[in-house]
This record gives C-alpha cells, structure tokens and sequence, in this order.
C-alpha cells in the first residue's frame, strides 16, 4: 500500500519543527519505514519496536534521524540496538502521546508494505 507523501496526518501536533520543514521530516521518515523496516512490533502500549535492516548505513541513517527528530519533538525516546546481527529501534512516547505513537506504528506498516495488525 502506498501512503501519499504530501499525508501529513500523523505528525504529531506537538511538534516545533516549522511547517515548511515538516513535509521534508515525513519523507525521510518514509524513507527509512521504506527502505530499511523489515518488521512492526507494538511492545507495549507505550513502545514500539522497528526491525530494520542490519546494515551499518541503515544504523546510521536512522541514529541521525532521531538525534533530529528528538530537536523537534522531545517527547519521543528513540534507543537504536545492534546486537547479535539484528538491529532494532525502540520509539517510546509518555502517556499524553500514545496517539502520536498510533500514528506512527501505522505509517511504518504501511509504507513499508507490512500488514496492519
């Protein structure tokens, strides 16, 4: 299934990055969900894992990604692990932004072509 790039929906409304700059974040979100996630795990109801593909340019795409991503929208935890040949990302939210996390779960299953639940 394809999502639109211009679909801003599931950017958080708390996020700071100016609105010009919001359309470039999402794609390179979309980028990594498209490229490089290999699975969608919901951990907890507050966590959700990505496993992505174990490759040292992916590990450091996605680092730079969040290390960006946490400038804008502080409320989100990002942890990258490389461990045992797998390489995963934890996205965790407070409470408050389980909604944003929604959001996000479904827009890397979608682009990267995952099943929905």
């Amino acid at each position: 299934m394809t999502v639109p790039l211009t679909d801003l929906s599931w950017v958080p409304e708390a996020c700071t990055l100016p609105t010009v700059e919001q359309p470039l974040r999402a794609t390179a979100f979309d980028d990594v969900f498209e490229q490089a996630v290999i699975a969608v795990d919901r951990v907890e109801n507050h966590r959700v894992r990505l496993v992505l593909r174990p490759d040292p340019v992916v590990a450091a795409r996605v680092a730079d990604l969040m290390v960006r991503e946490t400038d804008c929208c502080s409320f989100f935890g990002f942890t990258l692990s490389a461990t045992g040949g797998a390489l995963t990302l934890d996205v965790t939210v407070p409470p408050g932004q389980i909604p944003v996390l929604d959001a996000l779960l479904d827009r890397a299953r979608a682009t990267a072509g995952l099943d929905s639940r």
